[in-house]
């Protein structure tokens, strides 16, 4: 580490330490390291290791790139985890021998994941995932009869927080052997409510593919065989799906199958308190931003109204973080879409406050089904609104839609306006 970059860094967490009020010895305390060394790396005497700003990020409860500063440098640490991630999973039917904890452990070790996938901590999700996996699969080979059915929901649970990443940081294959493994295990429990969750996280592989008719079929058959909403659970549960459902048939083109998918999931929204059930958040503020989503899904007509949600609703600070920004990619891909490029511009940068890591991993890793790597949320068919653009000085080389070029000054700090090119004004 540099003494320019030590100082920055220094400073940045000087400043995260006294926004959490906390004096460097409570701070050094909660991260496991010595004041002494915090003193140091906050003056800029002393760099501060990987392992160190993990800690410290943890300690502060933010995300490891405000510590940082490098925009890139958590996503090359995500990508370098997937091997061992898929080394696990390769032997998931034969694992290897090895110890494993008690249950009260590997349920906090669980949680610990779904927390952090929640709050879009893609990369200690992604440090942690592969041993925790391993763990949690010798332990269902090994698990006594009335400890099978516990074991499970674990693994799905894991599994579903490794394949955000492997998702999210476009690796489709991984991503979908993770889900094969989550379907694999799922009929061990026996338990409706856990299929559904599969189906639900199993339509990522439909959106990968863009075969959302296909997709739309699979969610329509996952709703037909869940439970009745008869309790909170089942009806947060069913209204996911229909949440879920919507916007893929949006995606298909299909307006009529997603607006009485979205209306069933309003009816059901408002029965249930906003929360996370059987790790998907649902209730209230999530229907908005669905509905925020498939109007901009649908395009044309439907996109005002994306716009005028987002004028009179903010999403609620007690809502998960990676549901949070999501809303705000969404709104920017609706102000593109109106010929509002500054709005799109500080959209994205509000999505970025709120969680950096998902932010990049939406807006600028993921790949579709013929390995184009384009914007998860932003189809190739998206209109580009305005025209394409370039920039005088740009970073990205490749091709990009129109949000993922106003990403591009986001991260790179430019607040002034693109120059169109000659080919731009041509069309």
């Amino acid at each position: 580490m540099s003494v320019e970059t030590a100082h920055a860094v220094g400073r940045r967490v000087a400043y995260q330490r006294r926004m959490a009020r906390l004096t460097q010895e409570q701070l050094a305390a909660a991260a496991g390291i010595h004041v002494g060394s915090l003193r140091k790396i906050e003056r800029g005497a002393r760099g501060a290791s990987e392992t160190v700003l993990d800690a410290l990020a943890a300690a502060l409860g933010v995300d490891v790139l405000r510590l940082h500063g490098n925009r890139e440098h958590a996503s090359s640490r995500v990508r370098d985890e997937m091997p061992a991630l898929s080394a696990v999973l390769a032997g998931f039917d034969w694992p290897d021998e090895g110890p494993v904890r008690p249950l009260h452990q590997l349920r906090k070790g669980t949680a610990n994941l779904a927390e952090w996938r929640l709050g879009a901590q893609y990369l200690r999700v992604a440090r942690q995932a592969p041993g925790l996996l391993a763990e949690l699969l010798r332990a269902l080979h090994t698990a006594p009869g009335n400890e099978t059915a516990q074991i499970t929901h674990l693994l799905v649970s894991a599994c579903r927080s490794a394949d955000a990443v492997a998702y999210k940081y476009g690796a489709p294959d991984l991503s979908a052997r993770i889900i094969d493994i989550m379907r694999w295990a799922a009929p061990r429990a026996e338990n409706a409510l856990l299929d559904a969750t599969v189906a639900y996280v199993r339509a990522e592989t439909f959106f990968a593919a863009q075969a959302h008719a296909a997709g739309l079929r699979m969610l329509e058959r996952a709703l037909d065989e869940s439970p009745a909403p008869r309790d909170t659970r089942t009806r947060a549960s069913r209204g996911a799906l229909h949440m879920r459902a919507a916007v893929m048939a949006g995606r298909d083109g299909n307006s009529s199958s997603a607006i009485d998918h979205m209306e069933r999931a309003g009816l059901l929204a408002h029965q249930v308190a906003e929360g996370v059930y059987q790790g998907t958040a649902f209730g209230p503020a999530s229907l908005i931003v669905h509905k925020v989503s498939l109007s901009v899904s649908l395009g044309g007509d439907h996109v005002p109204r994306a716009l005028e949600i987002s004028r009179n609703w903010t999403p609620p600070t007690d809502l998960p973080a990676e549901r949070r920004s999501s809303f705000y990619i969404e709104l920017a891909r609706a102000q593109l879409w109106a010929g509002l490029p500054d709005q799109a511009f500080d959209s994205l940068k509000a999505a970025r406050h709120v969680a950096p890591q998902h932010t990049r991993a939406m807006v600028d890793a993921p790949v579709d089904g013929a390995g184009i790597r384009v914007p998860l949320y932003v189809g190739a068919s998206d209109p580009v609104r305005p025209p394409p653009i370039t920039y005088r000085r740009g970073r990205h080389r490749r091709p990009r839609t129109a949000l993922g070029r106003l990403w591009g000054r986001v991260v790179s700090g430019r607040e002034g306006h693109p120059v169109r090119t000659e080919t731009a004004a041509k069309r």
